[in-house]
């Protein structure tokens, strides 16, 4: 009969007994009458069409549904039968006894384990649905069925006699017993049970198998005879003793209820020869492996970890008594466990897992203090070649303590109850070793983070002498005590001054001497402060400032210092021979006072004992590498390396040459300290500090291989932290405020011997025509002889190779030029090359090409002049840009770069102001530095003094070659050709 959906209706479940199947569910919808109850008017239905009820349909129900249809015989055999026989006719088949062969009881069992899951969840879910009995007239309402809200409990009892051992189970809800037997109860689901009782549906805790309930139906007890009672309690009772409540008599239970003790069983697990491709031993081992077993201890009772069962019971027999003991475990607690010591890299929750011996016992070693706090032991189940390795708690305590020269170094090291001499521990971490022997014959194994954590430290500690056993620490490993210090590692007494030393801009402020003239912007200042300080306390120092930023003047305002506080000293300052006669005028700027003595040329007085007349001596490289057995006889104050990256190669003879000098402190300065390599940085710092990176082979294995071959991040930073305090290094970026709008310098060089044979040979040619031609009457014939004669030396003066094609010589300015702009370039900043002459830039140009460094060009043949621009200004790999005077003058707008090179002087300033102001406009955000590269001794040099005194009387009418050449005197041509 069809139900009228618009009408009040109720949906109910309804179960029935198939002939094949077993019991089944079906879904209704049954018509309300008048008064709410269930009328005789009733609609099966599936999920198909459950929509036309959706006014009395819920999730739950539409899920009731589904489920319910896909145990139909329909939908329960459609995947076996494949031949599409009749359902009936297919299930006869697959379920009567004559017919059946090994595929159809198969499919038998394969339909009725489906059905038995479609049970379980239907029951779960119909707990608050109605439920009815069909009729065997087909009527869905027949008996209902009242769905018990709680659990039901089962026991089972065991009764043994001398004869045979009785055996059944009792039921109570709600502590009440249960009568369930003899009255037409029935199982509507077996896993887990599911008991209808006079029309009462219960389900049971612990999940009880319906297979344990039915065969007491219609049966009071079942009775095992006494001949099979030992099979039977050991395949039977014990599982059941596992999983339920048994009450018995005549054999006793035990049960266990503790707090699980975990232990860590470690054992061997051999290395195997390996095998090669041929299947031929090779007889290579592989490394030993160590496995750790984790397992739980309740009483006398042991289980592994991955045996995660919540009881486990076991019989024990004694003549003809029977005992079982039943543990009852606390998995949560022993998940606990297996997480904790995941989390620690030991993944043995679900079994076990192996790792090398050297990685087992270092890691018991590490963990040890955590793995006591919560109680887990450590049993070793095995010995390697007679050896017993220490499992105990491992301990290192270093503390440093600040003397005046040095650290002093305390350490103990402790295995379990054992302490180990300090010197004999260090010796063996020193070589690598892994093992030391304890007192009790147990071997106990270094740990690998006490290798990783002190080895450096340990390798940089030297022995006092007449103390055996006692080490100290030279102060300028400080970095290094502080960065243990930070993680723990060690303790650290410090004085309160020396823990500026890690923030150097907290570092007092010093007073600047009378001795120094002039003015220091604050970043200056600071390194000046930073230098100070570290003169105080004996530590060397690398200032490393970006190009242009003012590396000199610091200097020169601590050596001002220096001869007021150390009257009589002398410092020594060695250089490239380029830079000589900068600092030489530097030094007449600032410290007037100084007494200088230039120890350079063939000419020089090689006799130390003149240095100590002078408050500063200035030497170059080659000379210092020439008689450095005359340098290293006196004792300086100051030892002071600019550019020192020549030293970079510590294997060079200049290098080994200059760690010979001896004196109170040493300065080195550099814009690159880092050119090449790690190494590079090892040298240096060695120079200034030495020990500090520890000898050149031990360099190379702690640093320098883990950070160039691994990148290991880890020795990068330990490696920053031991110099950070030695090296003071601005860029230019992180001072700009400081900065003026421009800062211009000039950069003296002088010229390679070859340059100078030229440009003599040039100089004098013209002075004897010159004069020949001043006796002559009118000056049109002399100026134009002068014009071309100063030209020439103007190119000489540049590089030789500018008059004549066939020179094979070098240039000095060249090689500064050069030198400039790879480190301007190997700093990330960008900078214009200026030059009026288009043969000295095509000089640069080549350079640039064997280098391999991309530029922009820009001369008067320049056809794409703004693609040469907008290359510059946007392409962050164009960081030089090549610009002629005459091109390039004006009309150009180059905001991106930061430094000016103007490589010859020309003859009006404001010519050079315009070729400045390409980079320095509206729209730059960057300082700009200039450098005016001039050649020593030749007509750049004069020429700039006597721009500097026609100026400052002609103002700025002098504006181009020829006017100057006319307002020339006699008296100045001389001193040009002079």
């Amino acid at each position: 009969m069809k139900v009228a959906s618009e009408k009040p209706f109720e949906i109910v479940y309804s179960l029935f007994s198939h002939e094949f199947l077993g019991i089944l569910f079906e879904s209704f919808a049954v018509q309300l009458d008048e008064k709410g109850r269930l009328s005789f008017a009733y609609q099966n239905i599936s999920y198909k069409n459950a929509r036309e009820f959706e006014g009395g349909i819920d999730d739950t129900d539409l899920e009731l549904i589904r489920l319910m249809d896909s145990m139909q015989q329909e939908a329960i055999i459609k995947k076996f039968n494949v031949k599409n026989n009749k359902p009936k006719e297919f299930l006869r088949k697959v379920f009567e006894e004559g017919q059946q062969t090994q595929a159809n009881k198969e499919i038998q069992k394969l339909i009725e384990d489906r059905l038995e899951i479609t049970r379980a969840k239907i029951l779960e879910k119909i707990k608050h649905k109605r439920l009815f009995e069909m009729g065997n007239d087909g009527n869905p309402v027949w008996k209902e069925i009242e769905i018990m809200p709680e659990k039901a409990s089962v026991l089972f009892h065991f009764r043994r006699n001398e004869e045979n051992t009785h055996y059944f189970p009792t039921i109570k809800y709600k502590s009440e017993k249960l009568e369930w037997q003899y009255k037409g109860s029935y199982l509507i689901c077996h896993q887990p049970a599911w008991l209808v009782v006079d029309s009462r549906l219960f389900s049971f805790e612990k999940d009880v198998d319906g297979k344990k309930l039915l065969p007491f139906l219609n049966k009071k007890f079942i009775v095992i005879p006494k001949k099979v009672e030992e099979s039977y309690y050991q395949k039977f009772v014990t599982q059941l003793l596992a999983s339920f409540d048994v009450f018995a008599k005549g054999f006793e239970i035990k049960v266990e209820r503790s707090d699980p003790q975990p232990i860590l069983f470690l054992g061997d697990l051999p290395g195997n020869p390996t095998v090669d491709m041929f299947g031929k031993n090779t007889g290579i081992e592989e490394e030993e492996k160590m496995v750790f077993d984790l397992r739980f201890t309740y009483g006398d009772y042991t289980f592994r970890a991955d045996q995660a069962k919540p009881t486990n019971v076991e019989l024990e027999k004694n003549g003809d008594d029977y005992t079982f003991h039943k543990v009852v475990r606390d998995l949560d607690r022993e998940t606990y466990y297996g997480d904790f010591l995941k989390s620690k890299g030991l993944p043995v929750r679900n079994g076990r897992f192996s790792m090398s011996k050297r990685e087992a016992y270092d890691w018991i070693i590490n963990h040890r203090p955590g793995l006591d706090e919560l109680g887990i032991k450590i049993h070793q189940t095995s010995q390697d070649k007679g050896k017993k390795y220490f499992i105990g708690s491992a301990k290192i305590n270093v503390k440093i303590h600040e003397k005046i020269d040095w650290f002093d170094v305390e350490a103990t090291v402790t295995f379990g109850e054992y302490e180990i001499s300090f010197l004999k521990f260090r010796k063996l971490l020193m070589k690598g070793k892994t093992e030391i022997q304890l007192p009790n014959d147990e071997v106990a194994i270094i740990p690998k983070s006490w290798f990783v954590n002190y080895g450096e430290i340990f390798s940089f500690m030297e022995e006092k002498e007449a103390e055996q056993g006692n080490f100290k620490l030279k102060k300028h490993h400080i970095a290094l005590a502080q960065e243990l210090e930070k993680g723990n590692l060690i303790k650290l007494s410090l004085s309160e001054r020396l823990k500026k030393l890690k923030d150097f801009s907290s570092i007092d402020d010093y007073a600047l001497s009378h001795y120094f003239k002039g003015t220091l912007r604050p970043y200056q200042k600071a390194g000046y402060n930073w230098m100070r300080f570290l003169n105080e306390y004996n530590f060397g120092g690398c200032l490393a400032d970006d190009m242009g930023l003012g590396k000199t003047v610091q200097t020169l305002a601590l050596l001002a210092m220096e001869k007021e506080r150390s009257e009589g000293t002398t410092s020594l300052l060695v250089m490239p021979t380029s830079l000589i006669y900068n600092w030489e005028l530097e030094a007449k700027k600032f410290t007037p006072k100084l007494r200088i003595l230039i120890y350079t040329g063939t000419q020089r007085i090689k006799d130390c004992s003149q240095f100590g007349r002078y408050d500063l001596v200035l030497t170059s490289y080659g000379i210092a590498r020439l008689d450095i057995e005359i340098l290293k006889e006196f004792y300086f104050n100051y030892i002071i390396l600019d550019e020192s990256q020549a030293i970079k190669n510590p294997d060079s003879i200049i290098s080994k040459a200059v760690i010979q000098l001896k004196s109170n402190h040493k300065l080195i300065l550099t814009g690159t300290p880092v050119e090449n390599g790690t190494m590079d940085l090892w040298s240096q710092m060695n120079f200034i500090n030495r020990g500090l990176l520890g000898g050149q082979t031990a360099f190379k294995k702690q640093f320098l291989m883990p950070i160039e071959k691994k990148n290991d991040t880890d020795k990068i930073g330990k490696l920053n932290a031991m110099i950070k305090p030695f090296i003071l290094r601005r860029l230019k970026s992180q001072v700009a405020t400081d900065l003026p709008e421009k800062v211009v310098n000039v950069q003296y060089s002088t010229m390679t011997s070859e340059q100078e044979s030229a440009y003599e040979d040039v100089k004098a040619y013209y002075r004897d025509k010159i004069i020949d031609e001043l006796s002559i009457p009118g000056v049109s014939k002399k100026s134009l002889t002068l014009l071309r004669g100063l030209t020439q030396l103007r190119q000489l003066a540049n590089h030789p190779k500018m008059v004549d094609e066939g020179y094979t010589g070098d240039s000095g300015k060249l090689e500064d030029v050069t030198y400039m702009v790879k480190s301007t370039v190997s700093e990330g900043h960008k900078v214009l090359i200026f030059s009026q002459f288009v043969r000295h830039l095509a000089i640069v140009k080549e350079f640039l090409c064997q280098e391999q460094i991309p530029f922009a060009y820009l001369d008067g043949a320049t056809k794409d002049r703004q693609a040469q621009v907008t290359r510059f200004q946007e392409d962050p790999n164009i960081q030089v840009f090549l610009i002629s005077l005459k091109a390039g003058g004006v009309g150009l707008n180059l905001t991106k770069a930061e430094y000016v090179f103007l490589l010859d002087p020309w003859w009006n300033p404001a010519v050079e102001s315009q070729a400045i102001d390409r980079a320095h406009r509206i729209g730059q955000q960057n300082k700009v530095i200039i450098y005016k590269f001039i050649t020593r001794n030749t007509v750049e040099e004069k020429i700039m003094a006597l721009q500097e005194r026609k100026m400052a009387l002609a103002g700025e009418l002098i504006s181009t070659e020829e006017s100057f050449i006319k307002s020339l005197s006699q008296e100045d041509i001389s001193a040009l050709l002079a």
